[in-house]
């Protein structure tokens, strides 16, 4: 009798490959991203940390790019877009983090009706006086508060001077007013992901973040301030805010970051809106790297 031949072993199927984007500064991740590569690892995704300007990383061979701690892009934001309309498939996409790195989107936002701290941006060569109580002072283009600073009636002329300085330097500045809740009910961070079966974004966490400006910018040589961050229950109010806003975004995003302050009737008002490099905060919450992971995995 003639035997049958054996068939060949089928090919293992080759398993996906992410890049988590970060800066030569944290090569390895922030303690909170590195969360996501077991939890991608669960769900049969190989990832790994992979930095946005090492001329060695060949992008087009991971089948997700997933932009996470590029904070170091604000001194040099031209060269990062340049890098992100490079990449191919990359998360959030390029037309968003474009638009996204410029907070003169807040204009955007508040003309569409959405409630947006009130905030003057300053062109260079734009004269400018101090307004009265307390104020915040930053470029349109930062990350980390870098180049931020608090400002009062007794500060003007540090005031201006930073106002100058930045415009010299060719920079859009923007001046808000200090909002005083802050410092007691603090800063809510609401975290959307992307859900996996309708690709819209949907809220999964919130987190409470405490002051960080004391007083007039005097310079940083780290990458951000230190923060003290603790798990918030969002409040009605806070959850509506979030949703109108991630309501106004277009689709194909990842994950959403929507920064919330009380106004001094405790209206939230939205202070940032971060779809570029945020810190979605998955230490302080158990199910966030499972979800953040899930949305990831979404777009493979």
């Amino acid at each position: 009798m003639v035997s049958s031949p054996v068939p060949a072993p089928a090919a293992a199927a080759r398993r996906p490959r992410v890049a988590i984007v970060t800066c030569a500064e944290i090569p390895l991740l922030e303690p909170d991203d590195q969360l996501v590569l077991p939890a991608l690892a669960a769900l049969g995704v190989d990832a790994e940390p992979a930095v946005w300007d090492d001329p060695s990383v060949d992008w087009a061979a991971y089948d997700l790019v997933a932009l996470r701690s590029t904070w170091d892009y604000a001194q040099r934001r031209d060269e990062f877009l340049a890098w992100a309309r490079r990449v191919p498939r990359l998360v959030n996409p390029a037309e968003t983090v474009a638009w996204n790195t410029d907070k003169r989107y807040l204009a955007e936002l508040a003309a569409a009706g959405l409630p947006v701290t009130p905030t003057v941006f300053l062109a260079p060569g734009d004269s400018w006086t101090p307004p009265g109580g307390e104020y915040v002072v930053k470029p349109a283009v930062s990350a980390g508060s870098r180049d931020t600073g608090r400002y009062g009636p007794a500060d003007g002329a540090l005031a201006v001077a930073h106002v100058r300085r930045l415009q010299a330097a060719g920079r859009i500045v923007m001046v808000q007013p200090y909002l005083p809740a802050v410092d007691s009910y603090g800063e809510t961070a609401l975290l959307f992901f992307a859900d996996p079966v309708t690709g819209r974004l949907v809220y999964s966490h919130a987190i409470r973040k405490g002051p960080m400006l004391t007083g007039p910018d005097e310079g940083m040589d780290t990458l951000y301030k230190p923060e003290e961050i603790t798990p918030r229950v969002p409040t009605a109010a806070e959850l509506a805010v979030g949703e109108a806003v991630v309501a106004t975004l277009p689709g194909g995003l990842a994950y959403a970051r929507v920064d919330l302050i009380p106004d001094e009737r405790g209206n939230p008002l939205l202070v940032e809106l971060e779809l570029t490099e945020p810190s979605v905060f998955m230490l302080h919450h158990a199910e966030a790297p499972a979800r953040l992971a899930t949305a990831l995995a979404s777009f493979l």
